[in-house]
This record gives structure tokens, C-alpha cells and sequence, in this order.
């Protein structure tokens, strides 16, 4: 019926304003009077049909719109791939044998899907750290991160020796690897004071590497007990990043990461002391004190690699002391840092 309707006003206008126009062209004295009046008709009979029309943008195909959880969107926001990043699920969990363990990003979500992360291969690491200076420094979980990430990078032969280097008590380690251009430095830093100190000995050396990689939280609760001074060390750390980050041009600055702590299972901590300061209660308060410090982006200069919440759904049984867990969480963590490398550089491997 509105398609009837349509063609019938653009034939009436068809029938009315052409012999008009073309009589008035010819017969009339004063064409620009004709015209003006013609143009008024012309109005007004525009103006009471243009219900009956459709817009413009009905003559034209329009693209698929997006909601909010499309693939468009999320492709188009780099910030919210990121924050998907941690949306994972295991496989063979009730698998006898802890070998058997994998994981993979939750294909169940679209916009997981449509962000497109990958699990990255030897080569491919090396592509994209080719020529880079990676520090990682903090605690245990942190030395755990950096054996997760090197088992990636060398092949099994060159891991022998780096296991029994990287797991000498409280010492640093440092190693090149040629083929790459890659130098990794491990620092042991168990406080965030320790931690602050290091970024201030890197800016006055005038050092920047490419990534940096810091966590801790575990001695403080231990050693300190003290939610309090935790958060206000975190913020400290924060204003020495910041301080770092200023003579530095956008381009070149260094990609920051943070390892939270794990997941603590009280019952299985190996001591006393631990089972009696380690408590959920007390990681609750050192969590709130990590999320309401500066540290953590959007607000402050760190990506969150949250130990913490993959630890725990790994859960129980990935654990033998209820605090250093099995290697496959921490190598969960590694491709979620390269996974954001690759989305904050826009590449594609």
C-alpha cells in the first residue's frame, strides 16, 4: 500500500510541475517569477507528501549493526580485548594426572572469538621479542613466571642448566639469548619497596627495557602483616614508574606488567606461621589494597596478569603448598602478556 502511495505522489508531481516548468520556460515574460512560483508549488506539495516517502538512507544498503558484545566492536576496542584476556577454561581438570592439564581461551564467548587471541610458538615469540630486554622481578611467583616464559622461548636441551641457575635461593639471574636478541633479567625483589628502588636505579642509569614484569605482596604479608603499608609501598612504586615513564617518548616506552598473588589455600601452607598470617581474611585486605592503589590500569601504568584468579579456578589439586602452583598457570599468564604485546603494537603473527 505505501509503495502505491509513493508512486503515486512522484507521478502527480511528474504530471503537474513538468508542463508547468516547460510551458511557463517558454510562454512566460518573466521566467524568474514563474520559476520562483513553480519552485513554491513544488514545496508545498513535497512538504504534504514527504510522509509518504522513505528516508534517504532506505535507498542504500546500510552495514550489519553491532551491538555492544559484536565482534566489530570488541575488534575496534583494543582496551576490551585486553580485558577478556583472562577468560579462559581448562581441559582434562579431573584428569588423574596433572600432565594432562591444558587450557584455552573460553570459546563460548563471542567476544573472545572475536578477538582472536593465540596461543604463541617458539618462533613466533621470538619474532615478536626479537631484540628486547625483558626484567622480571618479585618473589617466588615470579621466578616461576620467568621458567614458564623461558620454556617457551628455548627448546629442552637449553632449559636443563637454566632450571638449576634460575632456582639458586634469593639470587638474580640473567641470560642472553643469542639467536633472538633477547636478554632476560630476573631480579629478586620481595618487597614493593625493593621494587621501587629498582625502577629508581633503572632511571638513573638511564635503562629502559622493553617489558617489565613485577609481583609481590606474598613476603610482605608474611614478614609484615600490614595491608596498610602495602597499598601506600604500591603507590610509592607507582610514582617511581610514572617518573621512569616521563622522559620517555611514547614509542619506546616500556610495557609494565603485574603478577598478583596467588590463590592461598591456608590448610595446605607448609608452616605455622604462614597458616596463622596467610589467611584468607588477611589476602582479601592486600587485594583490595592492590586494586585500590594506583598501580593497575586504567588508572595506573600496569597490566594486570592476575595470578590470583587463574590460580583459583585451577584450583586445589594444581597446588602441593596451597601457594606455588602448577606450571601450566603460569604459562597461562605468559601468552596473556604476549597476547596484550601483540594488541598494544598491532600486530599480527
Amino acid at each position: 500500500m505505501l509503495g502505491a502511495m509513493q508512486l503515486g505522489g512522484l507521478a502527480a508531481c511528474i504530471v503537474v510541475l513538468v508542463p508547468m516548468g516547460l510551458a511557463g520556460w517558454h510562454l512566460s515574460r518573466n521566467k524568474m517569477l514563474f520559476f520562483s512560483g513553480a519552485l513554491f508549488i513544488s514545496l508545498a506539495i513535497a512538504v504534504h507528501l514527504s510522509p509518504y516517502f522513505p528516508s534517504l538512507p532506505d535507498f542504500f544498503p546500510s552495514p550489519i549493526s553491532s551491538s555492544p558484545s559484536s565482534t566489530l566492536v570488541v575488534l575496534e576496542n583494543p582496551e576490551s580485548c585486553i580485558n577478556l584476556l583472562h577468560k579462559i577454561q581448562w581441559k582434562n581438570r579431573n584428569s588423574v594426572n596433572l600432565s594432562n592439564l591444558s587450557w584455552k581461551w573460553a570459546d563460548f564467548d563471542e567476544n573472545v572469538l572475536g578477538c582472536d587471541f593465540q596461543k604463541l610458538g617458539r618462533n613466533d615469540v621470538g619474532d615478536l621479542l626479537n631484540g628486547s630486554w625483558v626484567v622480571v622481578a618479585g618473589d617466588s611467583q615470579a621466578r616461576l613466571f620467568v621458567l614458564s616464559f623461558l620454556e617457551l622461548v628455548l627448546v629442552e636441551e637449553e632449559m636443563v642448566g637454566v632450571r638449576n641457575d634460575l632456582f639458586k635461593r634469593h639470587s638474580n639471574y640473567h641470560l642472553v639469548v643469542d639467536r633472538v636478541g633477547l636478554k632476560l633479567d630476573f631480579i629478586w625483589a620481595p618487597y614493593a619497596t625493593n621494587l621501587s628502588r629498582l625502577i629508581v636505579e633503572l632511571r638513573r642509569n638511564k635503562s629502559s627495557p622493553d617489558v617489565v614484569v613485577m609481583g609481590c605482596g606474598l613476603w610482605d604479608m608474611l614478614h609484615i602483616t600490614n595491608y596498610t603499608y602495602f597499598g601506600d609501598s604500591l603507590n610509592m612504586l607507582s610514582r617511581a614508574v610514572t617518573s621512569l615513564l616521563v622522559p620517555v617518548s611514547p614509542k619506546s616506552q616500556p610495557h609494565f606488567f603485574w603478577l598478583s598473588m596467588p590463590t592461598l589455600i591456608n590448610l595446605m601452607l607448609n608452616t605455622e606461621e604462614k597458616r596463622e598470617k596467610m589467611t584468607n581474611t588477611m589476602q582479601f585486605s592486600y587485594d583490595q589494597a592492590l586494586r585500590s592503589s594506583k598501580l593497575l590500569r586504567p588508572g595506573g601504568p600496569f597490566v594486570l596478569l592476575d595470578i590470583e584468579s587463574l590460580s583459583g579456578s585451577c584450583g586445589v589439586r594444581c597446588t602441593e603448598d596451597g601457594m606455588h602452583y602448577n606450571g601450566v598457570v603460569y604459562e597461562v599468564s605468559v601468552h596473556i602478556m604476549l597476547n596484550v604485546l601483540l594488541i598494544q603494537s598491532q600486530q599480527k603473527l
